[in-house]
């Protein structure tokens, strides 16, 4: 057997095992999808050399180069005049595999009910590193959409249906490319909601500016003691107080927050006694989340 032969064959292996394993695995829940895209975030050219963190180098071929999407169509679906999607960036040292299966995703997704579609795309493949490829180029997370929706209709899951809402989750390093998105991504108007889950570590005026300039929309904001997230969540806390800012938001214990709280109120940040890893799915507040969204229930 050659050499590039044998260079490709772990990626045809895993393309083998996302299109036959994980949709059996779901198919309780629903219908899910992977497939590899041009759009997703890698490869891309900023990483061509792949990219050091401290002592350790990850590299272009092993943690920049799978394009892979997960794409999950809960049971019930039905696409209304428009499709409504929620899309969730994993942190370091991650991949889209573990990440359904650790966090429970598409169980949680499963079991609020909402007639939407989840997406998950590949970021960076276990590695150390917040940079999310093309979907930080401009535009880019239009381009990407785009090609979800194409997909879609190619699996006659939806027929001419626009995008409608869009709600961005992410989990600790997923924040860059969320910030990205909703200052250059070109769907700014569609993103609805924000969800970071301990993942305000900066570019909050990114955050903040997208806030401001859409009002009606949902902004969670969730932190732990230990997670690094914190002192910046704080900040933006004290200066919200500020007369001359004066934005209303709420704050409580996450542990005591209802499911009013979070319909009632548009900025909300939470504090949890939780580990950084525990926060999505711990206490479900996916699926939480979720049920107190703008998302409409399947009928």
């Amino acid at each position: 057997m050659n050499k590039l032969l044998l260079s490709l064959l772990p990626g045809c292996l895993t393309l083998s095992l996302y299109a036959e394993t994980w949709p059996k695995n779901y198919a309780d829940y629903g219908e899910l999808i992977v497939v590899k895209l041009d759009s997703a975030p890698f490869p891309h050219p900023d990483r061509a050399k792949g990219h050091q963190y401290h002592e350790k180098l990850f590299t272009a071929e092993k943690n920049y180069s799978d394009n892979s999407v997960a794409i999950f169509v809960p049971k019930g679906f039905h696409p209304a005049d428009k499709v409504d999607f929620v899309v969730h960036f994993h942190g370091w040292n991650n991949h889209v595999e573990k990440v359904l299966s650790h966090y429970q995703l598409i169980q949680q997704f499963a079991e609020s009910g909402r007639n939407a579609v989840l997406v998950v795309p590949q970021g960076p493949y276990d590695a150390s590193d917040s940079f999310d490829g093309k979907l930080e180029d401009e535009n880019g997370f239009k381009k990407f959409m785009s090609e979800v929706m194409q997909t879609l209709r190619q699996r006659e899951v939806i027929k001419s249906e626009p995008i409608g809402t869009i709600i961005l989750s992410g989990h600790s390093g997923g924040y860059q490319v969320m910030s990205s998105i909703v200052a250059k991504g070109g769907l700014s108007d569609e993103v609805k909601e924000v969800w970071l889950f301990d993942a305000l570590y900066a570019r909050t005026d990114k955050f903040m500016d997208w806030y401001k300039d859409h009002p009606g929309r949902r902004m969670i904001d969730i932190y732990t003691e230990h997670g690094g997230t914190k002192g910046e969540t704080e900040k933006l806390m004290a200066s919200l107080k500020v007369p001359t800012q004066e934005i209303p938001f709420l704050f409580k214990k996450e542990s005591e927050v209802t499911s009013q709280d979070l319909k009632k109120n548009q900025l909300v940040f939470l504090f949890s006694e939780l580990e950084h890893d525990q926060v999505v799915d711990k206490h479900r507040s996916f699926c939480e989340y979720l049920k107190t969204s703008a998302l409409a229930p399947i009928k």
